[in-house]
């Protein structure tokens, strides 16, 4: 019987660091031949373009798979599993797979798919690597601490307990085999000490964690943890496990939609005014390109809160349409027209 192929699971929140962390891995690949399973939450595939546009030998059109318009965790049958059962039936299948979750996606019910009998005997779940924004849980975000919660709630009153956002951040904990906290490079010393003691307790036993600047980890760390998830499910709890095993997580908590642009002449103007919208409407996420007039080559925008970068990635291919597009990530009922508006200005 051939060898399964291993799959690694990369998991975390919004912005927290996870398609630099497998951009690093194809730069650091050491000659094996992986593939990657991108889910995008939104209709713009940002995530996919990003990779491709890293212009690294061996990270082609043809290993680059992306699954957009909903979350993976919502769609396995429709979605995954064609998509991977495409990837394994390759002439020459990958050494390694690597699935990217939306920031919004529930790990649990993709490691449930590889339990399949389609799946199963072909591949196995190495681990689940669950990014965590360091800075993010610093600042009592989606941490599980009542003086942190009531903290969120006096600044914000869309804010409670109960809020999705924190159940999803912890059941990305709870299924995590390994977990890297990243950006320590926005850190003081000793808060990443805090922060580990504050989460290890939504962590299984034996769980490390990994510390990372620009979720620049060796993949020898991340990958080979021979973990076969798929068969130890009921150690990996979650808050949307329902009492017939099945699970009830719904993805009507978000919102989230494309704006296109016009050319962008001034981008700190732009900048500015995406800052402006992101603190008056509650906007999770922004993420996209620029088409800078007299620039050869495409602008990233990549929002986290509060947080905004701005770099160039590639030059623009022959032949490419040019286009300014981003997409916006926030909880439910955001006010799509008022938000526009404010970013068009």
């Amino acid at each position: 019987m051939a060898a399964r192929i291993p799959a690694t699971v990369v998991t975390g929140f919004l912005g927290a660091g996870k398609t630099s962390l497998i951009r690093h891995m194809i730069e650091n690949n050491r000659g094996k031949r992986l593939a990657f399973l991108i889910n995008e939450f939104g209709d713009l595939g940002i995530d996919r373009e990003l990779l491709l546009g890293c212009g690294i030998e061996g990270c082609g059109e043809e290993d680059v798979v992306e699954l957009a318009n909903g979350c993976i965790c919502c769609t396995v049958a429709d979605d995954f599993l064609p998509a991977i059962e495409a990837i394994l039936n390759r002439p020459e299948p990958p050494d390694h797979i690597l699935i990217e979750t939306s920031g919004l996606a529930l790990p649990k019910p993709l490691v449930k798919a590889f339990a399949w009998p389609e799946v199963k005997a072909r591949v196995t779940v190495d681990g689940v690597v669950t990014v965590v924004d360091g800075r993010a849980v610093a600042e009592g975000r989606f941490a599980d601490d009542e003086d942190a919660v009531q903290a969120q709630r006096e600044a914000d009153d869309s804010l409670d307990h109960d809020n999705p956002l924190e159940e999803v951040f912890e059941d990305q904990l709870l299924c995590a085999d390994m977990v890297v906290l990243n950006k320590l490079d926005l850190l003081e010393d000793g808060v990443a000490d805090r922060i580990e003691a504050e989460l290890k307790p939504h962590l299984r036993a034996g769980v490390r964690f990994v510390h990372a600047r620009e979720a620049a980890v060796d993949p020898a760390v991340l990958l080979g943890l021979d973990a076969a998830a798929e068969d130890d499910l009921d150690s990996r709890k979650s808050h949307h496990d329902s009492h017939d095993g099945l699970d009830d997580h719904d993805h009507d908590d978000f919102d989230s939609f494309t704006l296109s642009l016009p050319e962008v002449a001034d981008a700190d103007a732009l900048e500015a005014r995406i800052l402006a919208a992101i603190a008056d409407h509650d906007i999770l996420r922004v993420k996209g390109f620029l088409d800078r007039p007299g620039v050869s080559r495409r602008e990233v925008v990549q929002a986290v809160g509060p947080r905004l970068r701005r770099y160039f990635d590639r030059a623009w291919k022959d032949g490419e349409p040019r286009r300014t597009e981003l997409v916006v990530i926030g909880q439910k009922g955001l006010d799509r027209p008022a938000i526009e508006a404010a970013i068009r200005g």
